[in-house]
């Protein structure tokens, strides 16, 4: 067996699951003082601010071509902005975990988008692997269905989230924007982001002046500099690298890696069920990172 994708980019799958999976428990403690809207603008606000003086640390140019800008804001749209906005009300209207697992539907809508509007080919192992991460989203969805009948705009906004991530990224994929450095392309698209959600923070925030705790600040500033800078630097560079719906779905063990952490840090349930997801995402990352080694040329013995 063969590695399907570079070196590079596994380790680069390898980091962005450990912080994007152990960032999800935190939220409840970043959000103890503050608004959730004031979180998220601080948090993409100074993720973007510290990339782009990194850039410039190492002597990347700061300008992005003119020619790029259009697709940079659209897709910039759909995944970080309606990213950020649905999974922040998905969060508050279903449990916060629960709302995790329907973002990261993104590799589905990715494979189903990439097939039905791009016209991209599924082989069979794609479509298996497909069915796999479909099942353990299921089966970790399966506790929770009643929270959904309840509030179903949450189930909603939480799929609307995954769809927003495959669109956005589908769309800078597409866009060709190879010329700028990962860097500088992250910091940008972060920034961007930060001015619909600042607005949302002064008109839908809770309008509470104060200076929170360090604990607080602690927590908001590591989710911002490690998870959220490092962590999207780490999946611009995998969109660079690696097709969008095999990116997309290498990233389906991140919500596991997010129950693990969730249940050694708030006591969350972890049984059979959630093993049982945990399988079905490993076997679906098997097939489409790992490829079978190629037939052996014939031997002289065989042409006898």
């Amino acid at each position: 067996m063969t590695h399907a994708i570079p070196p590079r980019a596994l380790v680069l799958l390898v980091i962005l699951t450990l912080l994007w999976g152990t960032n999800w428990p935190l939220f409840p403690l970043a959000v103890r003082e503050v608004s959730v809207w004031t979180f998220r603008a601080v948090a993409v606000f100074v993720a973007g601010a510290a990339l782009l003086i990194v850039a410039r640390a190492r002597g990347q140019s700061l300008a992005i071509p003119r020619r790029h800008w259009r697709t940079i804001g659209t897709a910039t749209f759909f995944y970080l902005v309606i990213w950020n906005i649905a999974s922040t009300y998905s969060a508050l209207l279903i449990p916060s975990g629960q709302s995790a697992v329907l973002g990261f539907t993104m590799p589905l809508w990715s494979a189903l988008i990439s097939w039905a509007v791009l016209g991209q080919r599924l082989n069979g192992r794609l479509v298996l692997a497909v069915m796999l991460g479909g099942a353990s989203v299921a089966l970790l969805m399966s506790r929770s269905f009643g929270a959904y009948a309840q509030a179903p705009l949450g189930l909603v906004l939480g799929l609307g989230a995954g769809l927003g991530w495959a669109v956005g990224t589908l769309i800078l994929q597409r866009g060709r924007v190879v010329d700028v450095p990962a860097t500088v392309l992250t910091g940008w698209q972060l920034l961007i982001t930060a001015v619909p959600i600042t607005i949302g923070a002064l008109v839908l925030g809770d309008h509470q002046w104060f200076m929170p705790s360090w604990s607080s600040i602690a927590v908001i500033g590591y989710i911002a500099l490690v998870p959220m800078c490092i962590g999207n630097l780490c999946w611009f560079s995998i969109v660079g690298i690696l097709p969008a719906n095999v990116a997309g779905l290498a990233s389906i063990l991140v919500p596991v890696v997010a129950m693990i952490s969730g249940a050694l840090l708030h006591g969350e349930p972890l049984g059979p069920v959630q093993w049982l997801a945990m399988v079905c995402c490993v076997g679906a990352l098997s097939l489409v990172m790992l490829k079978p080694a190629p037939p052996a040329a014939p031997t002289r013995d065989d042409a006898r």
